[in-house]
């Protein structure tokens, strides 16, 4: 049964920092390309950052360049992205997605909300 469970969202204040994590199972976790999506009330989806399988490269939105980090630990089968400088603008239900050619697998979502 694949599964991905994300964890680590919570309450903050803004320029405070939170670290996500996503657990794989189920599935070669190596040989998947992962990144992290947001989607806030009323807006769409977007993706947010972009770990090849072997973690040598990476990519982010522009919104979030400088301030989060993802990556990944294949031993242990998890994803991570640490948040620092959060900003209101970043509260968001966040999620991890997984995929390998024609399959693809999402995480339920953790939520992230960015306020004094």
């Amino acid at each position: 049964q694949v599964q991905l469970v994300e964890s680590g969202g919570g309450l903050v204040q803004p320029g405070g920092s939170l670290r996500l994590s996503c657990a794989a199972s189920g599935f070669t976790f190596s040989l998947y390309l992962m990144s992290w999506y947001r989607q806030a009330p009323g807006k769409e989806r977007e993706l947010v950052a972009a770990i090849t399988r072997t973690g040598g490269t990476t990519n982010y939105a522009d919104s979030v360049k400088g301030r989060f980090t993802i990556s990944r630990d294949n031993a242990k089968n998890t994803l991570y992205l640490q948040m620092n400088s959060l900003k209101p603008e970043d509260t968001a239900v966040y999620s991890c997605y997984a995929v390998s050619g024609h399959y693809n697998y999402w995480g339920q979502g953790t939520q992230v909300t960015v306020s004094s």
